[in-house]
């Protein structure tokens, strides 16, 4: 047993009795305060007041299996009937839309725009607040993906300030979909929680009810499996409080390894920690080959015929558009398929490469997509792209409109937005 645990780092012991002595009774196996075990949601927050220069209490915690629960929580409170309304960025995690669905609200979907980079415009946001209240929907809350998913874009300060604001304005609740804050792969942008965008303006707990998700499924670590999230509440008044506590009651408490992994994600080894050095060589390893994942793919689809593709800034998606012929487009509705639903189709058949059609996530009325992810081992993503190349150029000459030689130059090509 002592062998055993001498190949461990000696800060790695020194946090797992850490843990241990947080845990009531150390059991864990035995149910927890419902909102998680007092002493890891404290843990969460000192990383959270760490990482944002302004104070976090363990009492705004939340610990849930992953953020998707957390997620239906807030639906099921924010929503009475159908006539509230929720604020959700096109394309979307089918997540939200669903979760809407469920709790019997109405989606108010407002669109990013692509050609800059699925930028988030507050003016797209008012316009489509105006025309659901013209309907007679009180929208209640904006959801908002940032890193982005499945379009990989990371929102500026700026942007990021109008959007409290707007939301201030306007009352609502706004839904901080963060889950994806350590997927940065660009030197000018950086990830800035909503919450420190917040305080950094002046507002108080008292100025704007806020809710942000985390999950240890996705960052660097990538833990999915192990089912572990929070959500940071703000911002709302006791009674509402009391209403959160008691829904999540209802789950009787998230699971204890869970709550233990977004513990650590929050709090990593420190300068001066034994594991410090290791665990950054992993870490920067791991975002960087994600990077260079990330470039290889959007360089391979702009390269292609008939295919857009905006940067990934971070995430682990890219969302490029196809600019299908007109056969093809026939040719899938002759199928009873969407015509994006229908390439991805016949790529998988060709070739063995799975993507999700862009009609999953919502889009642009005419225009179509697919989301792939950047998760392939690196090693492997050369051939991906190889087989992925064969494939489309094949299906661009099945259905092609005209012929190469008739088509003029750069008829079908269009540059990716940055």
């Amino acid at each position: 047993m002592l062998i055993y645990m001498f190949s461990y780092s000696s800060d790695a012991i020194e946090r797992a009795w850490q843990i241990l002595e947080k845990i009531p009774g150390r059991a864990t196996g035995a149910y927890s305060h419902s909102q998680g075990v007092k002493g890891l949601r404290d843990e969460i927050a000192a990383g959270i007041a760490a990482r944002d220069g302004f104070h976090a209490s363990g009492d705004n915690i939340f610990l849930t299996d992953g953020a998707s629960p957390a997620v239906h929580m807030m639906m099921q409170l924010l929503i009475r009937s159908e006539k509230d309304g929720i604020l959700c960025p096109l394309p979307q995690y089918p997540l939200y839309s669903a979760s809407i669905a469920l709790h019997g609200g109405s989606f108010v979907p407002y669109f990013l725009d692509e050609e800059t980079g699925w930028g988030l415009e507050v003016d797209e946001l008012k316009k489509q607040v105006d025309e659901a209240r013209s309907k007679g929907i009180t929208v209640r809350a904006l959801v908002v993906i940032n890193p982005g998913n499945p379009t990989g874009q990371v929102l500026a300060e700026e942007n990021q300030k109008k959007i409290v604001e707007f939301c201030k304005n306007e009352g609502l609740v706004l839904l901080a979909d963060e889950v994806y804050q350590e997927n940065i792969y660009v030197e000018d942008k950086q990830f800035h929680s909503f919450k420190k965008i917040a305080r950094s303006m002046g507002y108080t707990d008292d100025d704007l009810p806020l809710v942000s998700f985390q999950s240890v499924s996705k960052g660097y670590y990538g833990e999915c499996g192990k089912r572990g999230g929070y959500m940071e509440v703000t911002g709302f008044n006791a009674d509402v409080r009391e209403q959160i506590y008691k829904v999540a009651s209802v789950n009787l408490c998230s699971n204890i390894s869970g709550q233990i992994l977004s513990s650590l994600i929050m709090n990593p080894p420190k300068v001066g920690d034994e594991s410090y050095e290791s665990f950054m060589v992993e870490r920067d390893g791991i975002i960087s080959s994600l990077a260079r994942r990330a470039k290889a793919l959007e360089e391979a689809f702009n390269s292609l015929e008939g295919i857009t593709c905006n940067k990934a800034e971070g995430a682990m998606y890219l969302f490029p558009r196809l600019h299908l012929p007109q056969k093809a487009i026939g040719a899938a509705q002759a199928a009873g398929a969407a015509p994006d639903a229908y390439y991805a189709l016949r790529l998988l058949q060709a070739t063995g490469i799975v993507v999700v059609p862009g009609s999953g996530f919502g889009q642009a009325p005419g225009t179509y997509h697919f989301r792939c992810t950047i998760l392939p081992q690196e090693d492997k993503i050369p051939a991906i792209i190889s087989r992925f190349k064969e494939f489309h150029e094949k299906f661009m000459d099945e259905f092609r409109d005209v012929s190469r030689d008739e088509a003029p130059t750069g008829a079908t090509i269009e540059s990716g937005g940055d």
